[in-house]
């Protein structure tokens, strides 16, 4: 199944999500802005090792695995997240994924509302 987003800021043409690559030189995360108003922003994201524990006081983030695995810890669980998975996370829900496959996680992050990049805030793991 191919996963096309369609996007109002670049003309509706449709993006191939599973058709893009992560950076030859990633070192762990890589953000690709997608689309944005004042509604809500799309990324495309991608996650070699890990995103460390955080939440976020003024959005909610919906998450859908486009590749790869890890361990994703939500709140007090944690699970595997794989290809085809969708994961919501509400505000002020900790989170955070660790990478358990050889190839990088590959995210589509949705934040409601518009995100600018400020809302990120880290949280102490204690296990």
């Amino acid at each position: 199944m191919t996963l096309l987003l369609l996007s109002a800021a670049i003309s509706a043409a449709p993006i191939n999500l599973e058709q893009m690559v992560a950076p030859s030189d990633l070192d762990n995360i890589k953000v690709v802005p997608l689309t944005s108003n004042q509604d809500a922003s799309q990324f495309l994201i991608y996650v070699k090792k890990s995103v460390p524990l955080h939440i976020h006081k003024e959005h909610s983030e919906m998450v859908y695995i486009v590749d790869g695995e890890g361990q994703m810890q939500l709140g007090d669980k944690t699970f595997t997240i794989k290809k085809g998975d969708f994961v919501k996370i509400d505000e002020n829900t900790p989170h955070g994924v660790k990478v358990t496959s050889s190839q990088p996680l590959k995210v589509l992050s949705t934040q409601t509302p518009e995100y600018f990049g400020k809302d990120k805030h880290r949280v102490d793991n204690h296990e």
